[in-house]
């Protein structure tokens, strides 16, 4: 059965482990192992979530299978590090993340998050949501970040 809540600070080292086997692929579709969820301390997650920042991680059998980010600013959820163990994927567990994120952001009037350019398989879940993309930022010769939103349901 899958879970979805809140992390609590005794579960960080394990999410940021599985954050970075997740982050492997995206650095290698981008070759550039020096991203920052590759290269983000145990300290820096911690700072993070002190600083208001909401994480949601979803457990199946014991252990952290998922996990998604965001915070609110000017009435907008920026939602960012979405994250599904590879032996998870393409089971409806990232679905189920954004939903739940967006819930706990909620009330804001619209949503954003970024991927790369290259990122097919994030830039095709997040239009099933319903974001669209609204600006690209060239960040190097090899990644360009793709900038999408989201209207707010009102009646969340």
């Amino acid at each position: 059965m899958l879970y979805i809540r809140p992390v609590t600070k005794m579960e960080l080292p394990e999410l940021l482990r599985l954050q970075k086997r997740c982050y492997v692929s995206e650095a290698a579709i981008y070759n550039d192992y020096a991203i920052q969820p590759l290269r983000q301390t145990l300290e820096e997650l911690c700072t993070e979530l002190e600083q208001g920042s909401v994480c949601l991680v979803a457990w199946q059998e014991q252990t952290i299978i998922g996990s998604v980010r965001g915070y609110v600013k000017d009435a907008t959820g920026y939602i960012h590090k979405l994250i599904v163990a590879p032996e998870y994927q393409n089971q409806g567990i990232g679905k189920q993340l954004m939903y739940q994120m967006e819930t706990a952001l909620a009330p804001v009037t619209r949503y954003e998050l970024f991927t790369g350019s290259k990122s097919v398989k994030n830039l095709l879940l997040y239009q099933k949501l319903g974001y669209r993309a609204f600006r690209e930022q060239p960040v190097n010769d090899q990644l360009t970040l793709v900038f999408l939103y989201k209207q707010s349901d009102p009646d969340i």
